[in-house]
């Protein structure tokens, strides 16, 4: 054993290289089988890459808290006012209040404005012979989507889009944020404050309006976590949303007999979300810190040491999934975390896959087929999701 280890390169996982943005499926199959409980030197964390591991923690939230911060880099004085960022009673607290505005009603009322959305975008791209599908498709759908459930002013659509899309990178060289990344933060939180300000003389029928008047038993949100919770909601409904949209058609495009099948039978694209928040989700890694010491497969893991929730391989993991490098859009993958689990489980779940179903009913009616025309993607650098900066289709057989 020890002559094998010898003549094997030490196994290393970088979080922030592009080769792991690019694929990181070879990797996570080497820290399950071999490393479960792994000590990452370049992220200075620990990484749990089964999928029991990664649920046990996600559910245990006493031992894996959020409250200093859920993403890998987090933001300064983000940590503790946000749902992904608090621990019960104070995010029981956020989830209540913040639930209590994101009404049934409010799931219903997309639907039209999405569909019109789609329509719209797709006709801009008629007898075009390529298309990005990022730039000219799911990044303008849930733009649009964010700004009519928050009723934001138009004019600023494109400087807010900018500004997500760099809060969710890392830089790959100094593997945390950089001045660019925190200046969107804070352009992003700045922008939010004045919004609540704005919205507070004037409110409406809108979801901002729905965070600032909501109360239970006499208890409203603070206007900080209302603005903090913008904040976050804006990054992961426009850039994140927008990556997994356009993962969802990379998938189609590199699968084709499960795009035809979807052309075929519409009814089929719900199924198809989930195995695809299963096989390659965009929500791929998030942090959590120990409160106490933690022994797992021979590993002794410290109190306040931050541990990564690997969930894009605990999707990927084959004591739980069969065949899990296969995409099968009849497998029914309820139990997969492509929206995480425990008291985290994304709140805004059943918008993005409302939302991702109108996107692909009307792509698939609009463009029935499509191929990559390029083999090789740039992929967005972030140490928490996984998307392509452009996904360029050909459209046609």
């Amino acid at each position: 054993m020890a002559e094998t280890s010898e003549k094997r390169p030490k196994f290393r996982f970088d979080p922030y290289s592009p080769a792991i943005d690019a694929d990181p499926f070879p990797a996570y199959k080497v820290l399950r089988d071999e490393h479960p409980c792994f000590w990452s030197e370049e992220a200075g964390k620990w990484v749990l890459s089964r999928y029991d591991d990664v649920l046990a923690a996600l559910q245990d939230w006493r031992t894996y808290s959020s409250a200093k911060g859920n993403l890998v880099d987090e933001f300064p004085g983000r940590a503790g006012s946000t749902l992904g960022s608090s621990d019960p009673p104070r995010h029981d607290r956020l989830r209540a209040l913040i639930q209590s505005a994101v009404t049934k009603r409010a799931l219903e009322h997309i639907i039209e404005p999405a569909r019109a959305s789609a329509k719209a975008h797709l006709a801009a791209l008629a007898d075009k012979p390529t298309f990005d599908l990022v730039g000219e498709y799911t990044s303008k759908l849930t733009v649009d989507l964010l700004f009519y459930l928050f009723a934001l002013p138009e004019e600023g659509a494109a400087e807010v889009r900018e500004n997500a899309v760099l809060m969710v990178q890392t830089d790959p060289v100094t593997r945390q944020k950089s001045p660019e990344h925190l200046a969107a933060f804070q352009w992003m939180a700045d922008y939010a404050e004045k919004l609540v300000a704005a919205r507070k003389l004037e409110p409406g029928d809108d979801l901002l309006s729905n965070f600032i008047t909501a109360e239970i038993d006499g208890e409203k949100l603070l206007d900080k976590e209302v603005q903090l919770t913008v904040t976050t909601l804006i990054m992961a409904g426009i850039e994140s949303l927008s990556g997994f949209m356009a993962i969802f058609g990379l998938n189609l495009a590199d699968h084709p007999e499960a795009r035809q099948a979807l052309v075929a039978n519409p009814a089929l694209i719900p199924d198809a979300i989930e195995e695809s928040l299963r096989f390659n989700t965009s929500a791929q890694r998030f942090k959590r810190t120990l409160t106490r010491d933690v022994e797992l497969h021979g590993q002794v893991m410290k109190a306040g040491d931050a541990v990564i929730l690997a969930y894009g391989s605990a999707n990927r993991d084959e004591r739980m999934f069969t065949d899990p490098d296969t995409y099968d859009i009849a497998r029914k993958a309820k139990r997969h975390l492509g929206f995480g689990g425990g008291v985290h489980a994304c709140l805004g779940s059943m918008i993005g896959r409302v939302a991702t179903q109108i996107a692909y009913e009307e792509l698939l009616k609009a463009v029935p087929e499509f191929s990559r025309v390029n083999e090789e993607l740039d992929w967005v650098p972030s140490s928490n999701f996984r998307s392509p900066k452009r996904l360029m289709l050909r459209t046609g057989g």
